[in-house]
């Protein structure tokens, strides 16, 4: 049970300590005073969400903490743990017990089996029925439990398997889409005939064909200055120098020079000669390197940034091409392993849907026998499991289950959604924690306003009902309801007030005297002697 409470820094709560008890613990006070603000810390340090704004106004950080004394617990240090959490502004949150650093993973599952928390929000939760196969189960408790994980260790399996063999292109038809692709790109380039470095050349060509006429006038300038003046002037240079080359050994010498170059020059003539030509294109040739260096473009957008890009990639489509031709023996071994373990998982949900079928029958006489004893002797309350044939495989496996109920003689049973009030689901939910609590053997059972919606005999049927689980577990209960304040063992009264420009909220532990005015205050809204009457006389009947 929580025996003692700190909040800081929480809403409008600054600094707050509050010793709990065990038994039936009660919390009234003003509308705004703060009175869920301490539920909702009590769902902070069991791992509940926090929003950045519910930290104090001006304040960097809020801080929860609560001593619980949980002796049979094994990480209780003399029958006490100590639960602390710690979040900032900026996002930063510590989670710790017994001073030891924790996810809130690890202080949701250890708190889980402390602490049951009723918000305003869980009858809302009892309407929708993908939460009645987890009360079910809840109810059943480990023997299910243990099949559930072992089904889901299976299921885990087969989605692997599943994702698998879909990479594997198990599906024939995305199969037989992704081979036509590879195919026609594999084509595409082997059609192609790309050769490495024949861009270049391309680009070079083309260059050749755009300053053609340019070319073809220089080249015939250099042409003919070659032949007609430098070769001619050489040669009789050549003939004057065997003229005089007796003379002295320095002209034989640049005779033999003057010969070389003259051979050179030839040579180059030649070659310029030959440029002539080649500078000479026809319009197909031009069209042939066009569309060449289209197509060369064309693949480069589609598979690479270059034709050795373009090759590798070719590599890699038949890679993949052969992968996919080779696959059907190791596809069918996925596959039978598959339908292996499908069979597994069909007899396990069989075996549970089974089980949930024969526990069904026993919660709901049960929460049939609470209802009663809830004011509502006339209510029928029955669990529907419909076994779902189509092998649509989750979590759960294979049963649906939903909640049903007929409140009045004669009713047929419907969905709890279209038949139950406010006042009937805070009953019905009031039925499933009292019996869930039993199977979960939590120490403290925390209620924010069950008795939304109900009044009368509802009221002091709702108070008796808490009163006796409180003889069990540790019950707070925040109640606007003069019924179930007066059956309190300890009666809690929430105030607030205004200093300065500020709001602060305080927490006092009533006397029997001031018991009796709260219950008044609850009962008429004044504190007049008729009311303490009827206060003293609702203490009385507690």
């Amino acid at each position: 049970m929580i025996t003692t409470l700190h909040i800081k820094n929480v809403g409008i709560i600054e600094d707050l300590n509050v010793d709990l008890n065990e038994g039936f613990n009660i919390l009234t006070g003003e509308t705004g005073a703060g009175k869920t603000l301490i539920i909702g810390s009590i769902g902070i340090i069991a791992g509940n969400r926090f929003s950045k704004e519910m930290i104090r106004k001006g304040e960097e950080y809020s801080f929860i903490e609560a001593n619980i004394y949980c002796p049979e617990n094994p990480l209780a240090i003399e029958g006490n743990i100590i639960i602390s959490r710690e979040i900032h502004t900026n996002g930063r949150s510590c989670s710790k017990i017994n001073g030891r650093l924790v996810t809130i993973n690890e202080l949701k599952e250890i708190m889980s089996q402390i602490i049951d928390i009723h918000g305003q929000h869980d009858s809302q939760l009892l309407l929708n029925p993908t939460q009645h196969i987890l009360y079910l189960d809840r109810f059943i408790g480990e023997s299910i439990a243990i099949k559930k994980e072992k089904y889901v260790a299976l299921l885990k399996r087969y989605n692997e398997l599943k994702t698998q063999l879909k990479n594997n292109y198990g599906d024939e038809k995305e199969k037989a889409r992704r081979l036509d692709l590879l195919n026609y790109q594999f084509n595409e380039i082997e059609m192609a005939k790309l050769k490495v470095g024949e861009e270049e050349s391309l680009e070079e060509q083309r260059k050749l064909i755009h300053n053609a006429e340019k070319l073809q006038a220089s080249i015939q300038i250099i042409d003919g200055e070659l032949n007609e003046n430098v070769i001619n002037g050489i040669s009789n240079s050549v003939r004057q120098l065997e003229k005089i080359e007796d003379c002295g050994k320095i002209y034989s010498q640049k005779l033999a020079q003057l010969k070389s170059i003259y051979y050179d020059i030839q040579e180059m003539a030649r070659d310029f000669s030959n440029m002539k030509e080649e500078t000479e294109f026809d319009e197909q040739t031009q069209n042939e390197i066009e569309n060449r260096i289209d197509l060369i473009y064309s693949l480069k957008r589609k598979y690479g940034n270059s034709i050795e890009s373009i090759l590798e990639y070719q590599t890699t489509i038949e890679q993949e091409i052969n992968k996919i031709q080779n696959l059907d023996e190791v596809n069918k071994k996925i596959q039978n392993q598959m339908e292996e373990i499908k069979m597994q998982m069909i007899t396990l949900c069989q075996d549970i849907s089974k089980q949930r079928k024969e526990y069904a029958q026993t919660l709901s006489s049960k929460i049939n026998n609470e209802l009663v004893s809830l004011e509502m002797p006339n209510a029928k309350f029955s669990v529907d499991i419909c076994y779902q044939e189509n092998e649509n495989f989750n979590t759960n496996g294979l049963d649906k289950v939903e909640f049903l109920i007929a409140t009045n003689v004669g009713e047929e049973a419907k969905p709890l959604v279209k038949i139950a009030s406010g006042g009937e689901m805070s009953r019905i939910m009031l039925a499933i924690k009292t019996i869930l609590a039993q199977v979960d053997q939590v120490s403290t059972l925390v209620f924010d306003e069950i008795d939304t919606g109900i009044s009368g005999k509802a009221s002091k049927a709702v108070g008796e009902k808490l009163k006796a689980i409180s003889k069990r577990e540790q019950v707070l209960c925040i109640t606007h309801s003069a019924s179930i304040a007066a059956k309190g063992d300890y009666n809690y009264y929430i105030s607030k007030k205004v200093e300065g420009e500020k709001t602060y909220t305080d927490i006092q532990k009533l006397t029997e005297e001031q018991v009796i005015e709260e219950i008044a205050r609850i009962a008429s809204g004044d504190v007049t002697q008729i009311a303490k009457e009827h206060a003293k006389e609702l203490r009385k009947a507690s």
